[in-house]
């Protein structure tokens, strides 16, 4: 379990974050109302805010800025969330349930759900381009990483056209390690890059950080396929099971549950043995790679 440290970080973490979701998402009563109610529905339905939390961390690690690391933080929670909304849609995943809450589109209707993931993603690229304390070429380097992890031939676009064509097919473990890597991993690694960006973050620190975010992300997509076999609808807020329904491409499915343990363990391990440079200020970020693969929910 994670340490009482770490929970009360993360709870901070989330506090910061969603008060600053509130302040820079149109109001729900804003003209025309139901796009507004349909971004808040699915930015507040819950939710690890796993990306903020690394980007937060890596940033303080590098003394970055702290109002504009949590600016970061909350576009990139407006982004992780517009690809929720599209994933959910019945095109794809046809999911109704999302962090125990209805889905955008079983909500506020297909065409709504829609336009409110691309509401996300464009209002997040709008507060990336306002970070005042960071300097200019920064900021374009940040948007630039933002921009490739979530777009194609390597980021989150091409890994959901992957696995949507690996449902049912055979699996190989080069196909696997791409989906999981470009899907889940590569908002992930964005995510610690950006809040290394943002700070004064050395070439070595952000190899370093880099490299710590790779092995999280496979970690943490690992452990989530491994939810979806061992863990709880209740505990989950969504359907267990579903990606063996759908013949989808897993680690289970590929390696088996004791050696998707021990390849997402040895992950957690590479992971921190990358921060020991930094000693005891980078525990936070070893004991978020603990809890990503000790999670229940």
């Amino acid at each position: 379990m994670a340490s009482a440290q770490i929970r009360s970080t993360w709870e901070g973490v989330q506090t910061s974050v969603e008060r600053e979701l509130d302040r820079l998402l149109p109001r729900a009563d804003v003209y025309p109302p139901s796009i507004h109610q349909a971004m808040r529905h699915s930015i507040f339905a819950g939710g690890k805010r796993l990306r903020p939390i690394l980007c937060i961390e890596s940033g303080r690690l590098v003394e970055g800025p702290e109002a504009s690391l949590v600016r970061i933080a909350a576009a990139l929670e407006m982004i992780h969330t517009y690809s929720l909304i599209h994933d959910d849609l019945p095109a794809l995943d046809n999911d109704d349930l999302r962090r125990g809450q209805p889905t955008c589109h079983v909500a506020f209707g297909e065409a709504t759900a829609i336009l409110a993931g691309d509401a996300l993603l464009t209002l997040g690229f709008h507060v990336l381009t306002e970070l005042p304390e960071v300097p200019s070429e920064r900021q374009v380097r940040i948007l630039q990483e933002i921009s490739k992890a979530i777009g194609t031939p390597d980021g989150m676009i091409a890994g959901q056209v992957a696995d949507l064509e690996a449902s049912r097919q055979a699996t190989t473990t080069a196909s696997l390690e791409f989906i999981h890597r470009a899907k889940t991993g590569a908002l992930l690694r964005a995510s610690v890059r950006a809040g290394a960006l943002a700070g004064h973050a050395s070439a070595d620190d952000l190899d370093r950080l880099t490299r710590y975010g790779e092995s999280v992300g496979l970690a943490f997509q690992i452990a989530d396929d491994l939810l979806d076999v061992l863990g709880s609808s209740a505990e989950l807020g969504k359907k267990t099971g579903k990606d063996s329904r759908q013949g989808k491409a897993t680690y289970p499915a590929l390696y088996g549950i004791e050696e998707s343990r021990r390849r997402a363990r040895q992950l957690v391990e590479e992971a921190c043995g990358l921060l020991e440079p930094y000693g005891e200020r980078a525990e936070r970020l070893r004991e978020i790679a603990r809890f990503l693969i000790e999670r229940t929910s």
